[in-house]
């Protein structure tokens, strides 16, 4: 068994003290409830002008309440204030400008006039490809007989004819095709008198590589 604290030791002083508990005194007993009050009787009158008699001892201090610190511990310290709120650093305020005139701008968007549509009938496009100058001194170099009596134009004649005949049908349209495709692309790009001097060759001696026959071969497969 353990020997008892010092709470425990308080506690049965203050209920002996009251009379109350297996460690009371009988000397001390707890006052019997009883309906009818005893009646008072003076134990002395105290003539006036004489001092109150002395005041009874006080009460012994009650029993602690909840969350009571006891008198040989010291109570915790009150918690710190909190610190002072400080408020953030910030950059003064730039002083303001000084008055100046006042620039206003206004940007108006011109409407330009509607163009006039262009006639029907006006054939500058076709001008501007064919080009008939160009195109008629062109015509004139390579389709003349300067060279013996013979052009550039019946020269490349010539040779896809020669080309038909011993190769094939095949190669010379392929030779034919191919040759005519780039001079007409090199003309398109790079428009010169001589680009459309070869665009001529390649067309009108792109000719001998063909035979009035052709159409019907090219559909029945009946060679002549």
């Amino acid at each position: 068994m353990t020997a008892p604290g010092a709470d425990e030791l308080r506690m049965r002083y203050l209920l002996r003290r009251l009379g109350v508990g297996p460690d009371a005194s009988p000397e001390d007993p707890m006052p019997e409830n009883t309906h009818q009050p005893r009646p008072v009787t003076p134990t002395r009158v105290i003539p006036a002008g004489q001092p109150w008699p002395p005041i009874a001892r006080p009460l012994p201090p009650g029993p602690p309440g909840p969350g009571a610190v006891p008198p040989w511990r010291t109570a915790p310290a009150a918690p710190p204030p909190p610190p002072p709120v400080v408020p953030p650093r910030t950059q003064p305020w730039p002083d303001p400008p000084p008055p100046g005139p006042v620039e206003v701008r206004v940007t108006v968007d011109l409407v330009r006039p509607p163009e006039p549509e262009p006639s029907r009938w006006r054939w500058d496009w076709l001008t501007a490809r064919l080009r008939p100058w160009a195109s008629l001194i062109s015509a004139v170099v390579v389709l003349g007989p300067w060279f013996g009596g013979h052009s550039i134009a019946g020269a490349w004649s010539a040779t896809l004819h020669e080309a038909r005949t011993e190769a094939g049908l095949l190669p010379a349209y392929l030779l034919a095709i191919g040759a005519g495709a780039l001079v007409f692309f090199a003309d398109d790009r790079r428009p010169r008198w001589w680009t459309r001097g070869a665009l001529i060759v390649g067309l009108v001696g792109g000719t001998g590589a063909m035979g009035w026959y052709d159409p019907v071969t090219l559909l029945t497969g009946v060679r002549p």
